[in-house]
């Protein structure tokens, strides 16, 4: 009886894991570039009271063991990188990733973070910077003077100077890709880190390799489906609920059992 109630405890623990992570999905289904998360369950080990092939009698053996298992828990919470609905915007410093790939971006402490979401302004310096004002990896640097400025799909940024026929070579821009995305360690402001997991970042020219191409003028909106999330929000719930109607059938039976004469 009380291996229900601890049982019935892990399943409440392990849906409002699942609440957590829904939440999350639902509150950045606006952020741009935002990749949502999901919840794995594993169940946990079981009680063998009689293993399989146990003796039954002369000459007879059990052909089922018996065991009864204890719970649930959370095995992981892998974030899914299928690609977001491009918004155009028609800012040309906005650039969105078609396919595979993260932008480099140099934190203040000179570490290497990756994001997806390509708002980018620029600084006094003439730097693509993100909306926090952490560089785009690269010696891009735009003059004050230029007119306007082209980003091509396979990252070439060109800007159009005073009396100059032909558009003037700035730099490329350039993409990481890794082995197990998944793997990355989400900073928040919308950055991953390197992780032994996700294994060393490769950077490569946009639509070199398995490297995306881009965008001018869109960026890539969050991958999240508010009616999924709507879904997996009242199954949690439903979940949630039947195990809190466990844990009260079993005080009930101990109840009922604590009463005999």
């Amino acid at each position: 009886m009380f291996r229900a109630l601890g049982t019935a405890s892990t399943g409440m623990t392990a849906q409002q894991v699942q609440l957590d992570v829904t939440a999350n999905n639902i509150a950045n289904a606006s952020t741009i570039g935002f990749k949502r998360s999901r919840v794995a369950f594993a169940d946990l080990i079981y009680q063998q009271m009689r293993p399989a092939g146990a003796s039954t009698g002369p000459g007879a053996e059990a052909p089922i063991g018996t065991e009864v298992g204890l719970g649930t828990r959370v095995s992981a919470t892998p974030r899914e990188f299928s690609q977001g609905e491009l918004q155009q915007t028609g800012n040309q410093f906005d650039l969105a990733i078609e396919g595979r790939g993260f932008f480099p971006i140099t934190l203040p402490s000179g570490e290497a973070a990756y994001t997806r979401a390509g708002s980018f302004q620029i600084d006094g310096e003439g730097r693509m910077i993100t909306a926090e004002g952490f560089a785009l990896l690269g010696d891009i640097a735009v003059p004050a003077e230029a007119q306007s400025v082209s980003i091509s799909a396979d990252g070439t940024v060109a800007a159009q100077l005073p009396g100059d026929v032909e558009p003037a070579v700035l730099g490329q821009i350039q993409l990481a890709t890794f082995t197990n995305p998944a793997g990355l360690e989400p900073l928040g402001k919308n950055l991953f880190r390197e992780t032994v997991a996700s294994g060393a970042a490769v950077i490569s020219v946009p639509g070199d390799g398995s490297a995306g191409s881009l965008a001018q003028g869109s960026l890539e909106a969050s991958n999240v489906n508010t009616v999924q999330e709507m879904i997996d929000l009242i199954a949690g719930q439903r979940a949630y609920e039947i195990n809190t109607r466990v844990i009260k059938a079993a005080d009930e039976m101990l109840g009922q059992t604590a009463q005999l004469r």
